[in-house]
C-alpha cells in the first residue's frame, strides 16, 4: 500500500514537470484526512478551484483516507527522529499509527526531509527522488 503525501498528489493535479512514476498509480493509496485540506487550501490560494477541484476530488476518490484520530494526534505531540513540520508530525503520525495496525507502507513523497523521517521510522519510499 502507498501512503499518498500531497507533494505527489499536487504534482499530479498541477501537471508539475516533476511526477510519481505511474505504478505508484496503480497500487492502493491511503493518507491522512489531512490529504483533503492541504489539496484544497493551496487549489484555493492559486484560485484554480473551478478547473482544479473537481479533478481533486476524483483523485481523494482514489485514496483511503484515515481520520486524524486520538491515537494519531497524540503520536503528533511526541518526538520524532529528525526535525518535522506540524503538517509533516500528522502524516508520520498516521504512518505510524497504520504501521501498528499491520499495515504495510511504502510513501510517496517529494519532500526530503518527510523521506528522511520515515527511514528513521522504518517506513520505506514507493521512489527515489
Amino acid at each position: 500500500m502507498i501512503y499518498l503525501d500531497t507533494s505527489v498528489a499536487l504534482a499530479e493535479l498541477l501537471a508539475e514537470d516533476r511526477r510519481a512514476p505511474r505504478a505508484v498509480w496503480q497500487q492502493p493509496l491511503i493518507s491522512s484526512r489531512l490529504l483533503e485540506y492541504e489539496l484544497f487550501v493551496r487549489i484555493n490560494a492559486r484560485k484554480l478551484a473551478g478547473s482544479h477541484g473537481p479533478p481533486a476530488r476524483r483523485l481523494l476518490e482514489q485514496v483511503s483516507l484515515v481520520e486524524l484520530n486520538p491515537l494519531v494526534l497524540q503520536r503528533a505531540l511526541e518526538p520524532f527522529p529528525v526535525p518535522v513540520r506540524t503538517l509533516d508530525a500528522l502524516h508520520l503520525a498516521t504512518m505510524v499509527f497504520l504501521k501498528s495496525q499491520g499495515v504495510k507502507l511504502r510513501l510517496a513523497t517529494f519532500d526530503r526531509r518527510q523521506q528522511k523521517a520515515a527511514a528513521k521510522l522504518q517506513i520505506p519510499v514507493a521512489f527515489r527522488i
